[in-house]
C-alpha cells in the first residue's frame, strides 16, 4: 500500500517511516504538519495516511476533515499517545497508539490492504 506520514516530530516520522518499509509497503512521503498533509494528500493520493493527531500549527484531527471533505474515502489512521476514547468521531479509519508495534502496524495495513483488493474487486464486478 501507499502510505503517507504526518508527524511534527521529525524522528517519529522517520521511525514510521522504517516502520512501513519494514511491513513491506511503501511511503509516499513524509511530512511534518497538517497543512502539508493535506497538500501530500493532494498530490499523491495515498492509500492510508498514518497522521499525528496532536500537530502544532494545523493538528491532525483538522487536517483529516479537510481530507475527508475532499475524498470521503480517504482513510485515515491516526497515530496518537492521546487516550483513545477521546478520538471517536474523529473520522479515523483505525487509531494506533503510540509508541506504534510493528506487529500492531503490518496487521493493521495488510487488513486494510486486503479491504482494498476487495474493494476494487467487487467494483469490477458490477
Amino acid at each position: 500500500m501507499r502510505v503517507l506520514i504526518a508527524d511534527d516530530q521529525p524522528s517519529v516520522g522517520h521511525t514510521l517511516a522504517l516502520l512501513v518499509a519494514e511491513a513491506n509497503h511503501h511511503v509516499v512521503k513524509t511530512v511534518y504538519s497538517g497543512a502539508e498533509a493535506i497538500q501530500a494528500y493532494h498530490s499523491f493520493r495515498p492509500d492510508v495516511v498514518l497522521m499525528d493527531f496532536s500537530m502544532t500549527k494545523l493538528n491532525g484531527g483538522t487536517a483529516a476533515r479537510y481530507i475527508l471533505a475532499e475524498d470521503p474515502s480517504a482513510r485515515i489512521v491516526f497515530v496518537s499517545n492521546r487516550f483513545i476514547p477521546d478520538l471517536a468521531g474523529t473520522g479515523a479509519s483505525a487509531i494506533l497508539k503510540k509508541p506504534v508495534d510493528l506487529t500492531e502496524l503490518k496487521n493493521l495495513l495488510n487488513s486494510m490492504d486486503q479491504q482494498l483488493t476487495f474493494d476494487y474487486s467487487h467494483g469490477a464486478q458490477a
